[in-house]
């Protein structure tokens, strides 16, 4: 496994690998991989077993000035293992000059989508996506690339924008991957104390009750809003960033639920900001 850390050098080998008849799979990440990125560097790998791109970049701008850039942890030789052992080819590791040169003056910003839900709750975070992004489909002009559905906020301003620009790549939403005991993956994890990684589970139960009402049939957002702050209310220390349910293609509130809408939910545990969702079926 190569790991390279120009545009020059991502754009020449993604097409040597199109040359020689491989299709071309990106997997963006900042970093700090666990199981959860290693879930989307395997469905890389068996759609595009030849060519799998790994960017591991902590993207400044997507950080607003009081939020943890400086502090979110970078585990490089870790995330080079585990993405060689997941079948990753090459590792894709810029410097921040690189992909944001001196005097770089040009950002993509999704209107509407990029307000809502996280983007409310962040302003500029989604800005800050939508252009590492952009720069990141450009360098490597996947035909694939690969994402979480535990970003569903994110998943949703990235498809308006390779709708919107005409970009070649398709993108692969792959499934939440949870811990044990219910509590979706995420880097920031680790940012919590054992009491706090208990409390953090409210998120997952708030989840699995508005899936048990949606099982029984029941759609009305209201109904289902309901349910879910009633169990966080069982949390009093934390601070609910947001709870709701969507059309997961504009992130627009919906009165009644219908398949594929999206449910999402945001709360501060101590310090840390974590997300959770459900598609509904």
């Amino acid at each position: 496994m190569d790991i390279i850390s120009t545009v020059a050098e991502l754009r020449q080998w993604s097409r040597a690998q199109r040359c020689a008849g491989a299709p071309v799979a990106l997997v963006p990440t900042m970093g700090a991989l666990h199981a959860g990125h290693a879930s989307l560097i395997r469905a890389a790998a068996e759609a595009c077993p030849d060519a799998v791109a790994v960017s591991i970049f902590v993207n400044p701008t997507q950080f607003g000035p009081n939020e943890d850039f400086a502090r979110y942890p970078r585990t490089f030789a870790a995330d080079c293992s585990l993405s060689k052992a997941q079948g990753a080819t090459v590792i894709f590791a810029p410097s921040i000059e690189e992909i944001y040169p001196n005097g770089a003056a040009t950002f993509v910003n999704v209107e509407g989508p990029s307000e809502r839900l996280d983007g409310k709750s962040r302003p500029g975070h989604f800005r800050g996506v939508a252009t590492v992004v952009t720069k990141l489909l450009i360098a490597a002009e996947p035909d694939l690339a690969f994402f979480g559905q535990k970003d569903a906020a994110q998943v949703a301003v990235l498809r308006r924008l390779v709708e919107d620009l005409r970009l070649a790549a398709k993108i692969v939403v792959c499934p939440i991957v949870r811990e044990p005991d219910g509590l979706a993956l995420s880097s920031r994890n680790t940012y919590l104390s054992a009491a706090e990684r208990k409390q953090a589970l409210v998120l997952s139960r708030a989840i699995r009750r508005v899936e048990e009402l949606v099982a029984k049939g029941e759609r009305a957002s209201r109904v289902l809003i309901e349910a879910a702050h009633a169990v966080f209310a069982r949390e009093p220390e934390i601070r609910v960033d947001y709870v709701e349910l969507v059309n997961w293609e504009t992130l627009l509130p919906v009165s009644i639920g219908s398949p594929g809408s999206l449910f999402s939910v945001a709360a501060v545990v101590g310090s840390t900001r974590l997300i959770d969702n459900t598609i509904l079926a």
